[in-house]
């Protein structure tokens, strides 16, 4: 084989690269005539170079895109950049240039590696969520919002990161350390913009189940954990010698009477007023203040060391009367239900524990049916259902029964009520930083509060800024920027400088691509009903709580605002969360020095081959190891390809996947051959076609046909029918490849003769009649032990089998001297004489 006639994959993809581009094969529109086909893979933010994680990810996304085309859908295939945010601003900050520029430079150079491994985006519809023209339609979503009183403002304490000078989310505090820069996370009180997606949580739970077919398991209870819905009571603890009342929300309202104190969260509204003049009052404020800057996912912790301080105070059970000190402890959250918990020390064991340490008595009013149960010999609480004990005229009700009439007692006397708690809170979306979407208000000195009018937006982020070096947002001290008009009285206002949370971007930004070069609306209602819902959605499961619950509630929000259909209620059909790169075991990072580079493995093996073994290594939603011997492999099997269709050129003809007839196949080798074609092809759709896309087996069936045609080559070559039949499973090779090695596959295909491209190729159809054998090969056992095999008609009887069988030479070699006891037929496989 000569230099020319190797596999040059640098060649061959920049080939095929420029033909796609400059042919436009992948840009899509609306067609009613063809059904739709979205696939999405998350969109990156922009941090300059593309990594492993995306090489599998948008991998994933392209076969599925390249396998619907061929299907004959009419396929959305869109990418974007994920472009506001703190990373960039930090980065831009550390090399000193305007993070407009950073990120824009990133962009390019990411357009650029992604074009590199020939993914069949649509460019023509590339957002940047930084672009006026993204965040313009953002703003006005928020004015409605607004309007419609699903976004407020409130004062509460957040995580601040004094070096980062911004609010965090919960999940971007680690060990009570900033995610970004490891400062030392506060708690600040602030003033912030919130949108009510607690306005949508009995939707957004109950929805789940329209899409618990098409999501992971997994996925689906994490949302479902995360929205947390708990129906119990709300009851009323009046304060002693007060006239204040401390609500407390309740799933156990059957052990009320087993209360022996109340524990209120460190920021609840009556802890200063409840510590005020006592004695242990600086005790308590000390602990108060380390309490707020703790972690508050460690607040919530089972592992938690409880810890706690006696306010002084007491307040009074509703039901009995007695007395109930009122304690601070550092597991109860503000934030969560009414900030005040009922402890039941024998019937809930964090209580027990607390109460255990700080000496606080118990009262057993639960026991299990048939037994008892003494409070003070209690080594752990006792936290199922029972029978009531120890609860006035309740004692002896069972705990279902008692849940009902203790909160019935509790409504008629005006004490408590039935309620419905959940651990979802409304979104915090401000950001004390510069490189966000401005939120589109001002304050004026008469007016208050003012939105800016519709007709005058964008409010444009300003690029002529110079950021700090500490990361403070300059928007506060750019006059141009915060001084602006009125516009109901004409007075001076000041612009708001907070700026919108990311995963505000990220929660429509699906939608705009419908119809991203729309300069009059976010997208039209033509778009949405062809395009939405998204099919197949794909990313990391990191963003299996977030990301898509803001999605899911923006879908709903925008759908009852007028904006989407009113049928459109989730976003996402079918959700593939994909493994990691692994590199010797841990995820890859710069400190590690286990990064590995995909444009130095395109450089060195091409990127079909980086494609191949990213898909191959392993089902797409578990890790796999990055391994130099896995991607040298993938690297051999598309050369043995190559060396394949070169072997055949001579013969090769333009036949299309499956085309060889029965008749064709006439010889039994030719015929053999036939059957793994289409053998493969049914695999490969079985494979493809659940949600799961097990890629890594399908493509295992591909190399098992490329073997199976080396084998039966030379034979066919020689036989008056082996060019239609070898051309046919070369075909059914090199289309079935087409969406995992796009380019070695195009070349091959227009090698074969063909003129069109693959892409525009029906996906092949395997033959039910091609699968069945004339023969077939059985295992002859005798006593379990393989003896022989035989080569017999595939209809043949199970008895005859039995006789065939005996009357193999070597089988009937081993049985001298034997006396046959049981012939145990599985037919088409195995033959097991039983003999002694």
């Amino acid at each position: 084989m000569t230099d020319s006639d190797k596999y040059n994959p640098a060649a061959i993809e920049e080939k095929w690269q420029k033909r796609w581009q400059e042919s436009g094969v992948f840009q899509c529109r609306i067609d009613p005539d063809k059904p739709k086909y979205y696939v999405l893979e998350m969109f990156p933010y922009p941090s300059g170079n593309i990594h492993m994680g995306h090489v599998r990810n948008y991998s994933i996304g392209d076969v599925v895109a390249r396998y619907k085309r061929m299907q004959g859908f009419n396929v959305l295939h869109p990418m974007g950049w994920d472009a506001f945010g703190l990373p960039a601003e930090n980065a831009a900050i550390k090399h000193g240039i305007h993070p407009a520029v950073w990120t824009h430079a990133n962009i390019d150079n990411m357009r650029s590696q992604l074009s590199r491994l020939g993914y069949s985006y649509d460019w023509n519809r590339e957002v940047a969520t930084c672009d006026e023209s993204y965040y313009r339609w953002e703003q006005g979503f928020f004015l409605k919002l607004l309007e419609k009183g699903l976004v407020y403002r409130k004062k509460s304490p957040q995580n601040w990161c004094p070096s980062c000078h911004t609010v965090l989310a919960n999940e971007q505090v680690v060990d009570g350390l900033c995610w970004r820069c490891d400062t030392p996370v506060v708690q600040k009180d602030l003033t912030q913009w919130f949108m009510k997606i607690t306005a949508y949580a009995d939707e957004l739970l109950t929805d789940l189940s329209k899409i618990d077919k098409g999501w992971p398991e997994r996925v689906i209870s994490m949302q479902r954990n995360w929205i947390g819905k708990s129906i119990g009571a709300e009851i009323l603890f009046p304060i002693e010698n007060s006239d204040e009342t401390i609500q407390v929300f309740t799933t156990r309202p059957d052990t009320l009477f087993g209360v022996t104190f109340l524990t209120l969260a460190p920021e609840h509204p009556l802890a200063e007023k409840l510590i005020a003049g006592q004695p242990d009052e600086q005790k308590a404020r000390e602990f108060i203040e380390r309490t707020r800057n703790m972690d508050r996912i460690d607040r919530q912790s089972n592992t938690l060391e409880k810890e706690g301080v006696f306010t002084g105070k007491y307040c009074i059970h509703p039901l009995n009367g007695r007395r109930v000190p009122i304690w601070l402890g550092n597991f109860v959250l503000a934030g969560y239900g009414t900030g005040a918990v009922m402890a039941v020390p024998a019937h809930d064991q964090r209580d027990f524990d607390f109460s255990q340490k700080y000496g606080i008595p118990r009262i057993a009013v639960i026991r299990p049916e048939g037994a008892e149960i003494q409070a003070e010999s209690m080594t752990e609480a006792y936290v199922d259902s029972g029978i009531l004990m120890n609860s006035g005229m309740f004692d002896g009700m069972a705990s279902e029964e008692a849940k009902k009439s203790i909160v019935e007692k509790l409504e008629k006397e005006g004490k408590g009520k039935k309620a419905v708690n959940w651990r979802l809170r409304d979104w915090n979306i401000s950001r004390q930083r510069y490189w966000g979407a401005p939120i589109p208000v001002m304050y004026c000195e008469h007016c208050g509060m003012v939105p800016v009018p519709e007709k005058d937006l964008p409010v444009r982020l300003p690029l002529d800024v110079q950021t700090f070096n500490d990361g403070r947002s300059p928007l506060p001290h750019t006059p141009s920027f915060v001084e602006c008009i009125c516009p109901k009285c004409g007075g001076k206002a000041r612009r708001e400088t907070d700026t919108m949370d990311t995963f505000v971007e990220s929660s429509w930004y699906f939608a705009r691509y419908t119809d991203a070069v729309n300069n009059t609306s976010a997208f039209t209602e033509e778009a949405l009903r062809y395009w939405l819902p998204v099919d197949q959605y794909i990313g990391g499961v990191e963003h299996a709580i977030l990301h898509l619950l803001y999605s899911r509630f923006f879908t709903k929000v925008l759908r009852d605002l007028g904006y989407f259909p009113r049928e459109l209620d989730e976003p996402f059909t079918n959700l593939l969360t994909q493994g990691m790169v692994l590199k010797d075991g841990s995820k890859m990072s710069k400190s590690k020095g286990n990064v590995v580079d995909p444009g130095v493995m395109i450089e060195r093996y091409g990127a079909d081959t980086v494609r191949l073994f990213c898909l191959f290594a392993a089902p797409p939603e578990r890790d796999f190891d990055w391994s130099e011997t896995g991607i040298e492999g993938s690297f051999r099997f598309l050369n043995r390809v190559w060396r394949l269709h070169q072997d055949l050129k001579s013969i090769l003809r333009p036949e299309h996947a499956c085309s060889s007839s029965a008749s064709e196949a006439s010889g039994s080798l030719a015929r053999e051959l036939r059957l793994k074609e289409h053998a493969t092809v049914k695999k490969f759709i079985a494979d493809l076609d659940r949600n799961s896309f097990q890629f890594n087996t399908a493509i295992a069936a591909v190399m098992e046909l490329v073997n199976s045609i080396y084998q039966a080559k030379e034979s066919l070559m020689a036989d008056p029918a082996g060019p239609k039949v070898l051309s046919s499973a070369m075909a059914t090779v090199i289309t079935l490849l087409y969406p995992v090695t796009p380019h070695l596959c195009e070349e091959l295909w227009e090698d074969l003769g063909h003129k069109t491209l693959l892409n525009s190729e029906p996906w092949p159809q395997w033959n039910e009649d091609a699968l069945i054998r004339d023969t077939v090969t059985i295992v002859v056992q005798i006593n379990g032990k393989l003896r022989g095999k035989i080569d017999i008609p595939a209809d043949t009887s199970k008895d005859e089998t039995g006789k065939l069988a005996l009357a193999e030479p070597n089988i009937a070699r081993h049985l001298e001297n034997l006396t046959v006891r049981k012939i145990i037929v599985i037919p088409g496989k195995l033959v097991n004489v039983v003999a002694n």
